[in-house]
């Protein structure tokens, strides 16, 4: 996909961790070809990260993000680090970059043996090789690089911010691990076939977006599109009209997880149907987990905590199916209990789960893999559990059996 057409939850996140004034900035810079970061000798300039999502060559669309420094000084400045440290959660490839004149110090091996607990492919980056009283101009093997890193090995270049000395290589090392990640499950094109038909359920009511389809509908279509699967969309007041038109039965029917219940009594048991919100769970590679977690359903205490997460930070309206319609459904299944709800949104994710019964997360359209799965991780760790938007209501609406039969 283009720059412009792949959102952020799809792109690889790569990221730049540091001490201050290693020049974590500059060779930011540098990757970006753009004076994006502020570069000054005063240490600390970078005090929360920047983020830039671009088309980065030769690896196509790349969210690049530069962080504070790891050695940042005073309450605020363990904030800062706070954020950097944050920012683990959604790399994809990290790049540590040090001082040559300097060396490797604490800070760089606590943030090394952070990357590798979350086994986060990594390319340490010693810079300001311009500095350097005799300075060596090497070739640099990438290949040879790629296959170290292949076998667990640290893998370590040469770059100097300034005179670009080694940064076309530091990108070609950062494309070469991107191609040796393992590909994300698609969200549908897997599960169909060239000229099949998919209805796409999509509810208009007061929560829906004036004028535009929400991202999970827009990539969804995309994908079909490029696999030659033709999409009908409907709202789900026309939808049994609509598949008393065709001719053929559609391949699958995909709903907004609102609409769950209404619309499995107008799909006939045997077209398979499943939601927006558990394509994702499985896009994200997280399904199995949400899957598991979603029994404590049926295990809830009296006064037991809900924590209900989403990933984008939109207006609250009426009717809204995290704040609003959730709530009510979770209350209705724990029948005379009295339960606590928290929410949040966007990064704002909990440190400590340990408050909560149960954790219910969106589909993540605007966190990328790396991030969900982490926060899954962080549950497990925390031993609380956690699922899905669309998998928490399929259950209560008695069809989580047939939503996720087929995929």
């Amino acid at each position: 996909m283009s720059m412009n057409g792949t959102p952020s939850g799809d792109r690889v996140h790569i990221s730049i961790f540091g001490k201050r004034n290693a020049g974590k900035s500059s060779v930011m810079n540098a990757l970006v070809g753009q004076e994006l970061s502020i570069v000054s000798d005063v240490k600390g300039t970078t005090t929360d990260p920047v983020r830039k999502a671009m088309e980065l060559l030769p690896m196509g669309p790349v969210v690049i993000t530069d962080t504070p420094g790891l050695d940042d000084e005073g309450q605020l400045g363990r904030f800062r680090m706070e954020k950097s440290y944050e920012v683990l959660d959604k790399t994809d490839i990290a790049v540590v970059v040090i001082d040559a004149s300097v060396g490797k110090e604490k800070e760089d091996e606590w943030i090394i043996q952070r990357i590798q607990e979350k086994q986060i492919p990594y390319v340490i980056a010693y810079n300001k090789h311009d500095l350097m009283r005799q300075p060596t101009v090497e070739s640099v093997d990438v290949k040879q690089l790629l296959e170290r890193q292949q076998t667990g090995n640290e893998i370590s270049i040469w770059v100097s911010a300034v005179d670009r000395y080694h940064i076309t290589e530091l990108k070609e090392l950062l494309a070469g691990i991107c191609v040796r990640k393992e590909p994300q499950i698609p969200i549908i094109a897997d599960l169909v076939k060239p000229n099949d038909l998919v209805i796409l359920v999509v509810p208009v009511d007061k929560a829906a977006p004036k004028g535009r389809l929400i991202l999970p509908q827009q990539q969804t279509i995309r994908e079909l599109l490029d696999v030659g699967a033709a999409s009908i969309v409907v709202r789900d007041t026309e939808l049994a009209e609509t598949l008393q038109a065709l001719k053929t039965p559609p391949a699958y029917v995909v709903t907004d997880s609102q609409a769950f219940e209404a619309v499995a009594k107008i799909v006939p048991e045997s077209i398979p149907l499943t939601s927006f919100s558990i394509l994702f769970a499985r896009h994200k590679g997280v399904l199995q987990a949400a899957v598991d977690g979603v029994a404590v359903l049926d295990e809830l205490q009296e006064k037991d905590t809900i924590l209900i997460a989403e990933g984008c930070t939109h207006h609250r309206q009426c009717g809204d199916i995290g704040t609003e319609k959730l709530p009510k459904w979770i209350q209705q299944r724990a029948g005379n209990k009295e339960l606590y709800f928290e929410f949040c949104s966007g990064t704002d994710f909990p440190k400590d789960l340990a408050p909560y019964r149960l954790i219910i997360q969106c589909g993540g359209c605007m966190l990328n893999e790396a991030e969900v799965k982490s926060r899954y991780q962080r549950a497990k760790n925390q031993g609380v559990p956690i699922t899905n938007y669309g998998i928490a209501i399929s259950e209560m609406k008695g069809i989580l059996k047939r939503s996720i039969k087929d995929i």
